[in-house]
C-alpha cells in the first residue's frame, strides 16, 4: 500500500498545497489560499487527473525570491511573474503510484503591476498565472507558435469556467 507524506494512506486524488511564503508585513496583495487550491484542483480534474494521487505545490513569493529562482534555473534576470518546476510526468508513472507533479511559483507584486495591461485585474492575473504554471507542469509549453496556441487555448478553456477570458 502506498503511503502519503504523513505516513497514512496515499490520497486517491490530487493534493494541492498552497503557501504564502512572502515576508510578513511585506505582503501587499492578499492571497486566498482556499481559492487557489480550488482552482488548481479544478484544472487537474479537467485535465483528467481527479482520480490519481497527484501532488502540486503553489508558492507565493516576493520579488527577491522569484528573481533568485529566475536567475538560477532559467538564466533570466530580474523578477518574473510565474515559474513552473515539473517533477513527474503523469504519463510515465503507473496508475496508483503517487505523482509529484511539481511546483508553481507566483510573485503577486509582479502580477499586480502587469495585471492592468495583461489580464485586467489582480485576481484574473493570478488565476491566469496559476493555470499557466499548472499547464507547464502537465507538459504544455509556448516556445513554438503551435505550442503557444495550444497552451493559450487550454488557458482560455480553464479560465472560461470561472467567467474569466484571457485576451
Amino acid at each position: 500500500m502506498s503511503r502519503g507524506r504523513d505516513g497514512g494512506p496515499a490520497s486517491d486524488g490530487p493534493v494541492v498545497v498552497v503557501d504564502d511564503e512572502r515576508e510578513s508585513g511585506m505582503s501587499d496583495h492578499a492571497v486566498e489560499v482556499d481559492r487557489w487550491t480550488s482552482l488548481v484542483t479544478d484544472v487537474l480534474a479537467d485535465e483528467g487527473l481527479s482520480g490519481r494521487p497527484v501532488e502540486v505545490h503553489v508558492h507565493f513569493v516576493d520579488e527577491s525570491a522569484i528573481e533568485d529562482l529566475n536567475r538560477e534555473y532559467m538564466g533570466g534576470s530580474g523578477p518574473t511573474d510565474v515559474l513552473a518546476f515539473p517533477v513527474d510526468d503523469p504519463a510515465m508513472v503507473p496508475d496508483g503510484i503517487p505523482v509529484l507533479l511539481g511546483d508553481v511559483v507566483v510573485c503577486p507584486s509582479v502580477a499586480a503591476r502587469q495585471a492592468p495591461t495583461h489580464a485586467g485585474d489582480f485576481d484574473s492575473e493570478i488565476s491566469l498565472l496559476i493555470v499557466h504554471g499548472v499547464l507547464h507542469l502537465l507538459g504544455y509549453d509556448h516556445a513554438e507558435p503551435v505550442e503557444a496556441e495550444a497552451m493559450q487555448a487550454r488557458e482560455r478553456e480553464h479560465l472560461a469556467r470561472y467567467g474569466l477570458v484571457r485576451p
